[in-house]
């Protein structure tokens, strides 16, 4: 079971570093008005979804404790993200300050999880 865990944490880790990836890579686009929401940011957040889902199932049916009240707040930042990249993944560009909210819950989600024990 330990192996299905850690596979799953890093395919969940692989959502993150898509979706991050893809807010960092147009920084330079965001600064100029022209950034806007990509596949890769959709893609990363419904993987990062998904994966959370099964790791929740995983380490319940494994006897693991779990902090509900993180796995909620994390996964209520997490819709909040694939909420607005959905609904405009297909503007011409994002407004600087919604792009900016996207990537600020991105990396609150990933402080959450490191620091939050």
């Amino acid at each position: 079971m330990d192996v299905l865990i850690n596979v799953f944490v890093a395919l969940h880790i692989i959502g993150i570093a898509s979706l991050l990836g893809g807010f960092l890579t147009q920084m330079k686009a965001m600064s100029a008005g022209t950034a806007r929401f990509n596949a890769p940011m959709l893609h990363g957040a419904l993987t990062m979804l998904i994966t959370g889902m099964v790791l929740v199932g995983l380490n319940q049916a494994d006897g693991h404790t779990l902090n509900n009240i993180k796995i909620g707040i994390k996964l209520a930042i997490l819709v909040v993200i694939l909420g607005v990249v959905y609904v405009k993944r297909d503007d011409e560009a994002a407004s600087k300050p919604l792009f900016g909210v996207v990537g600020g819950l991105t990396v609150a989600n990933i402080f959450i999880a490191t620091l939050w024990t």
